[in-house]
């Protein structure tokens, strides 16, 4: 009889370490372009006022 335990053990975790090091390159690479400053929220606010105006760059005063 053959042991097949180890092989899912190694491959759980072999996901669970790429999983974290994906989270962790996505949290600092968000970081760096400035998503955690007061600043963060600016995009979405571009966003809105974008549908707001049919995409247009006119403002509504």
């Amino acid at each position: 009889m053959r042991d097949y335990t180890w092989p899912s053990v190694y491959f759980a975790y072999l996901f669970f370490a790429l999983s974290a090091a994906l989270a962790l390159y996505f949290f600092v690479r968000s970081w760096k372009d400035g998503y955690w400053g007061e600043d963060g929220e600016d995009v979405k606010f571009q966003v809105v006022a974008k549908k707001v105006n049919h995409g247009t760059d006119e403002t509504q005063d």
